[in-house]
């Protein structure tokens, strides 16, 4: 019997896919702030290419960098309330840079891609959508601002308008001061988990703080609890009950740094089988995402000290 020859034009499809996943969660997550939400863009951006289908599509690439940047500006717009002068209407021409600005980026030079990505966990939520877009696609995935005009809805010209506002926000912050404070942190929430200095670990904690862990992470740490692995659920939410879950635990938790920010991870042997990506607010670790998943981990670059 002939197979179903639409079962083997979607596996194609599917195997195309499976070629760019990486960058295009890479994508998401930088200008969501969350692998959860990056993973809904993706499969998003995947139901299009399902409906679509790659006839006619002459660059599949730019095709799904195209999809997926817009899914995360309107998935950006739906969950926050922007300040209007923010994300301006697309239509209407960027405001010019100020002369502060001019003065630190004349060329609209790119940040290293590490203090861009160590700066954008302060001032994430005071970028609009194009804006972030814009930046993340020039100054980190090194895409031409005739390309990124066509994703956000501008001119070239804006597109670099954009770019250079969310750059200039950027600057305000420190990354290098950012960097070693927040590496600090997480070394004295790793000490307090290891001591069981429970009380330690509620002022390390957001009072607000969400902890959530794939699959794999939950399963992994289901499976060493005896030997002290931490006690994770797929969501956890307050910090006395993270608390609860990392006191007297994770010894072999370790500081590292995942794109450059200061992140935990669990290694034996060398080989690192979860990844902590971690966020503050106002000094305080305001969310926790733990990932084990083998294909999420393959697509971070995570530097373990020495």
């Amino acid at each position: 019997m002939p197979a179903d020859p639409s079962a083997a034009v979607l596996d194609e499809v599917a195997a195309q896919f499976a070629l760019h996943r990486a960058r295009l969660f890479a994508i998401a997550h930088r200008a969501l702030g969350s692998p959860w939400s990056a993973d809904d863009a993706v499969q998003e951006t995947w139901l299009r290419l399902q409906r679509s289908g790659p006839d006619g599509i002459d660059n599949l690439e730019a095709w799904l960098t195209t999809v997926v940047s817009r899914v995360c500006i309107d998935m950006i717009r739906r969950n926050v309330a922007w300040r209007e002068d923010m994300d301006p209407d697309p239509s209407a021409p960027a405001e010019p840079a100020d002369a502060a600005q001019i003065a630190n980026d004349p060329a609209g030079g790119a940040m290293r891609v590490e203090e861009l990505t160590v700066a954008m966990q302060v001032v994430l939520d005071t970028l609009g959508p194009r804006e972030r877009l814009a930046l993340l696609l020039h100054d980190v995935f090194d895409l031409p601002f005739h390309d990124i005009a066509a994703i956000v809805g501008s001119s070239p010209a804006n597109a670099r308008q954009l770019a250079s506002r969310a750059r200039a926000r950027l600057r305000t912050a420190d990354p290098q001061t950012l960097r070693r404070s927040q590496g600090a942190a997480v070394d004295a929430f790793l000490d307090a988990a290891r001591n069981g200095d429970f009380g330690r670990l509620l002022q390390l904690l957001d009072p607000d703080i969400e902890l959530r862990g794939d699959d794999a992470a939950v399963a992994l740490a289901e499976s060493g609890a005896e030997y002290g692995a931490p006690l994770l659920a797929h969501r956890v939410v307050g910090a006395d009950a993270v608390a609860r879950a990392f006191a007297g635990r994770a010894a072999l938790t370790r500081l590292v740094h995942i794109d450059g920010v200061p992140a935990a991870a669990y290694t034996a042997d060398g080989v690192v089988h979860a990844a902590y990506l971690i966020t503050f607010c106002d000094g305080r670790i305001s969310r926790l995402d733990i990932i084990a998943d083998a294909e999420r981990l393959a697509g971070l670059h995570i530097a373990v000290p020495t």
